[in-house]
């Protein structure tokens, strides 16, 4: 088994393109990471395929502060022991809705419940064609393709070089940032198809390359767009980085742990 790198840090986004929060551990399950992206708002003015309001339409939207009411709550599935003693493992329940209750403070400074009209009213502002919006909420992480994203340090370090100036990661809204052993830039890819373990149990399988759009243009504390940096990917990278995972035995991954090649 050969090691490939180890997690950087670990990351969740309870509600769809708003801020993310860094984890001292995450509990990766089949629907991806235990507390991801279960809200959403949904955009009348939205593609079928994907008909949800996100940055790109509102990009003020980074600037909003999701937080879970009971984080305690909200760290690993309640049943979660009980699940892993039964041979071979069962899956465990996911928490009640009470639990996964979320507050959001506004950019302004006000706190508001999720469900609260006022908040859509906010999120709606100066977003083109006014369209109407209506609050999601899922058992699975409401991702863009895959249940896991995966992006590199190193990556992130050479996109800073290429257009001269520091590129905060976070610009990639991954779920694990690994920090590899090669100390390459975009060696990410070379693990495509292949299976990787995290911790000392979880199995994902590196199903593609991550294809980027506005998004990584801005900057996830002002939400200032760089239309550059999408420009350069696009010269340089095929416009894609990062990778897209999906689990395949489920575990609790913390900072620091390796990632290995199982084959």
């Amino acid at each position: 088994m050969q090691v490939v790198g180890r997690v950087e840090s670990l990351w969740r986004y309870p509600v769809k393109s708003m801020r993310g929060e860094e984890l001292a551990e995450a509990f990766a399950g089949f629907p991806g990471i235990y507390g991801d992206r279960l809200y959403a708002f949904r955009s009348s003015a939205a593609p079928k395929g994907f008909p949800y309001l996100t940055g790109r339409e509102q990009e003020a939207m980074l600037l909003y502060r999701p937080k879970y009411r009971h984080p305690e709550r909200m760290a690993k599935p309640p049943n979660l022991v009980e699940a892993e003693a039964i041979a071979p493992g069962a899956t465990p329940v996911y928490a009640d809705q009470a639990d996964c209750m979320v507050d959001v403070e506004t950019p302004a400074g006000e706190l508001l419940v999720i469900d609260d009209p006022r908040l859509i009213s906010l999120l709606g502002e100066r977003v083109r064609g006014a369209p109407e919006l209506r609050l999601l909420r899922s058992d699975r992480a409401m991702t863009d393709c895959r249940p896991i994203s995966l992006f590199s340090i190193q990556t992130a370090r050479r996109l800073g070089e290429e257009l001269e100036t520091e590129i905060d990661k976070r610009r990639f809204r991954a779920n694990v940032y690994a920090d590899l052993q090669s100390g390459k830039a975009f060696d990410e890819d070379k693990l495509v198809g292949r299976t990787l373990r995290v911790g000392a149990k979880t199995v994902i399988a590196v199903i593609d390359r991550d294809p980027r759009c506005k998004m990584i243009t801005l900057d996830p504390d002002s939400a200032q767009a760089n239309p550059e940096v999408i420009r350069r990917l696009a010269r340089l990278h095929d416009g894609k980085a990062g990778v897209y995972a999906a689990v395949l035995v489920e575990g609790t991954i913390r900072p620091g742990d390796e990632i290995a090649l199982l084959e």
